[in-house]
């Protein structure tokens, strides 16, 4: 059991307030944000350590999701993705594929068939379980020059993210899937030479912008693009795409936090991915056609905020390390959010979005 006390003090930071969005026409935009490893104590906390409301108690629909795989009562990223991604239930470890081994098509490749831009941007390397959920179909979530391999056939308009390194250094094959892309007319852009300051987003382009080799830095160590890079990416994908565009942002290390009981590192982390939230609420309310999805893949630590908390200091407890099966909450705004009040499975994610765009079953 591990306790962690400590002082809290943020900056005030405005809340956006969303107006009603009529639901008779579907969205033309489809934003997801999944805050990896972020159940109700880690939203708690977080409305704890400020004094302003988060932007996620602003949405006006609100639900339930369990998070079971196939088999198991717990989740991994892998079989929680594939879930939401593609509507399938699968065996931890795997992406993409059912528990049979069968190819289910994910959200981003319909997309595709409905002239859609696509985009990702998270704060892991690129091949990591979430994000591959929705461009690869690998058996093992560590096949990760596999799934580098996915996104060569993907189509994506824009990823950004970590991860270089399973791009250009490549021991399976020793191809160099950055010239590749480069080839299919991509631009290819890392922090190191173009930090986020001097990156364009023109839309002329598919872009990829690389936030580290492997897996990027936390936010207490200095990591910041999360919510530019969610702010930009709206405007550029809209720009690449007359028919709309769907967008998966992660807040990828709220999870990491949770694995290593770290109370202030969850806190700062789910604080700048509700930070994103406000962002992308912002796009939403000014767009009148975006439907906005936010949720968690599965709570990690089994987390509580314990007695002895004040109003100034949380005491933090954890049952583990390790990801649990208690459900996540699920909040929506725009065009068809209404379809994601109530408690359901994390499968249901996909249908419902299906749904929401008025998509046929396939």
């Amino acid at each position: 059991m591990h306790s962690l006390f400590f002082s809290l003090f943020l900056l005030w930071c405005p809340t956006p307030q969303p107006t009603a969005v009529s639901p008779a026409e579907p969205p033309h935009n489809v934003i997801l944000l999944i805050g990896d490893g972020m159940g109700l104590t880690q939203i708690t906390a977080g409305m704890y350590a400020q004094t302003e409301k988060l932007n996620l108690e602003s949405f006006p629909a609100t639900g339930l999701i369990t998070t079971h795989p196939a088999k198991e009562k717990i989740t991994d990223s892998a079989a929680a993705g594939t879930a939401m991604a593609c509507g399938c239930k699968t065996k931890n470890g795997m992406l993409g594929l059912t528990d049979k081994k069968k190819v289910c098509r994910n959200l981003f490749e319909q997309a595709k068939d409905h002239q859609m831009a696509t985009g990702i941007v998270v704060t892991c390397s690129v091949v990591h379980a979430t994000p591959a959920a929705f461009v690869a179909h690998v058996e093992k979530r560590d096949y990760k020059e596999d799934i580098a391999l996915s996104y060569l056939s993907s189509d994506i308009d824009l990823l950004i993210g970590g991860g270089r390194r399973f791009f250009n250094k490549r021991t399976n094959d020793r191809r160099d899937l950055l010239a590749e892309l480069q080839e299919k007319g991509y631009r290819i852009e890392n922090i190191a030479e173009t930090p986020f300051e001097k990156l364009s987003f023109v839309p002329d382009h598919p872009l990829v912008w690389f936030t580290h080799d492997d897996e990027p830095a936390s936010v207490i160590e200095g990591r910041n693009y999360l919510v530019q890079a969610s702010t930009e990416a709206t405007g550029f994908l809209q720009k690449r795409n007359k028919n709309g565009f769907f967008l998966m942002v992660e807040g990828s290390q709220i999870d990491w936090a949770g694995h290593k009981n770290n109370a202030e590192w969850m806190i700062a982390e789910t604080l700048e991915f509700d930070r994103a939230v406000g962002e992308i609420l912002r796009f939403a309310q000014a767009d009148g056609h975006t439907l906005v999805i936010v949720t968690a893949d599965h709570e990690t630590g089994g987390a509580a905020i314990t007695q002895g908390s004040t109003r100034d200091s949380l005491r933090i407890e954890f049952i583990n390390g390790e990801h649990t099966a208690t459900m996540v909450p699920v909040f929506a705004y725009g065009p068809g959010a209404e379809l994601f009040n109530g408690v359901y499975d994390n499968t249901d994610i996909y249908f419902k979005i299906k749904k929401a765009l008025g998509w046929p079953e396939e």
